[in-house]
Formats: structure tokens, C-alpha cells, sequence
């Protein structure tokens, strides 16, 4: 378990660091719009691809947060819905999952 708690805190940092590039990234683009109508739209394009990055290195962020407080609890290697133990070999896959195979694959 302190193992995957290491590298849970490890892809904890490695998200925070992500969201920040995002946001300084956003904060760059702050300026006006190219004058090119094509330069525009792919500037545009742009911010809405690292808009959904950030969207998504956050969703990953709670999740792992979610992790390390149950592996703190000692809740870690439990599943949340059944109460069954997680499969060893789910938690090296994905180490921030709170669900057993069965009941992710339910929802």
C-alpha cells in the first residue's frame, strides 16, 4: 500500500503541475485575436482543446485525492460499492480507483 500511495502522491504533484501549465497557458492567450479569421479559429481551437486538459487533469486530480484519504482511512483496497477487497492487479492498473472491476463495469 505505501507503495502505491508514493505513486499516488507522485501523479498527484504531476497533475497539480499540469493544471498550472493549463492555466498560465489560458492566461498568455489572454490577448487579443490574431486579424487572420484562420489564424482566429485555430487560436480558438486551441484554447478549447487545453480547456478540456484542464477538465480532465482536474476530474484525475479528485480522484486521486479521493485515493490517498482512503488509503489514509485504510479504506485504500476496498471497494466503495460492494465492500469487496479490489484486485491487487486492478489497483496497479488504475491506482486511484475506488471500485472493484464488477462494480465500475455496473456504472
Amino acid at each position: 500500500m505505501a507503495d502505491r500511495k508514493g505513486e499516488l502522491q507522485g501523479l498527484r504533484d504531476d497533475l497539480i503541475e499540469r493544471i498550472e501549465r493549463y492555466r498560465a497557458h489560458k492566461e498568455q492567450r489572454g490577448g487579443a485575436l490574431d486579424k487572420d479569421m484562420e489564424e482566429q479559429a485555430i487560436e480558438l481551437q486551441n484554447d478549447e482543446v487545453v480547456d478540456a486538459l484542464e477538465r480532465e487533469a482536474e476530474e484525475e486530480l479528485r480522484q486521486v485525492m479521493h485515493a490517498l484519504v482512503r488509503i489514509d482511512t485504510g479504506e485504500g483496497d476496498v471497494c466503495e460499492a460492494c465492500e469487496e477487497p479490489i484486485a491487487p492487479e486492478r489497483l496497479d492498473a488504475v491506482p486511484f480507483t475506488s471500485l472493484c472491476r464488477q462494480c465500475a463495469e455496473l456504472r
